[in-house]
């Protein structure tokens, strides 16, 4: 008798990025987007130690950093040694979704959004706060080595709402899209 796959989605995704030549891709889900937004006040009001670190991070900052979690399908892959680049759905006030694309070697962030008129820039600058300043600040803290530590800095990454060439959704659709668009712009494929 077979088995089915434990995560058939992510097993999906894993056989069609073997056909992709950088296989240093982080897929993260919605747990760590609502963890970090929900932690960051906490994260934000530590001062740490003289040097920036010794602050408080979200509970499982490691285990995402080492790529453990989910433990259905675990990579093991480190975040800025074998991983360059984190895909991740967010949720904005549990009314719309986006999708956003880390880039540490860049340390840039790129927003995409289904519906552009759902999210005010103001918003948008307030829901990428904890990314922008917790992933650097993560890679800092958890790297393994002085020799890695000096290729990170705690400098905020930047980031951008991609507003040309993004296709739009109908309003109640954008969940699946930003998981659908996730998926197109890490095989290199042309959003449906």
């Amino acid at each position: 008798m077979d088995k089915k796959p434990r995560c058939p989605s992510r097993r999906l995704i894993r056989l069609t990025l073997k056909r992709k030549s950088s296989d240093k891709l982080c897929f993260l889900y919605h747990v760590f987007s609502r963890q970090w937004s929900h932690k960051y006040p906490e994260f934000k009001s530590d001062k740490g130690d003289i040097n920036g670190l010794g602050r408080r991070l979200p509970g499982g900052a490691w285990n995402y950093h080492a790529d453990m979690v989910p433990t259905f399908c675990q990579s093991m892959k480190v975040w800025g040694l074998d991983v360059d680049n984190i895909y991740v759905p967010v949720n904005f006030r549990n009314e719309h979704w986006i999708a956003i694309w880390i880039s540490i070697p860049k340390r840039h962030i790129v927003v995409w959004d289904s519906i552009l008129t759902h999210i005010k820039a103001a918003d948008l600058d307030v829901l990428m706060e904890p990314f922008v300043n917790m992933v650097p600040y993560l890679l800092v803290e958890c790297a393994g080595s002085d020799e890695e530590r000096v290729k990170h800095t705690l400098e905020p990454y930047t980031y951008e709402r991609v507003r040309v060439g993004v296709p739009l959704c109908r309003a109640g659709d954008c969940g699946v899209w930003a998981l659908k668009y996730i998926q197109c712009h890490a095989l290199g494929m042309s959003f449906p």
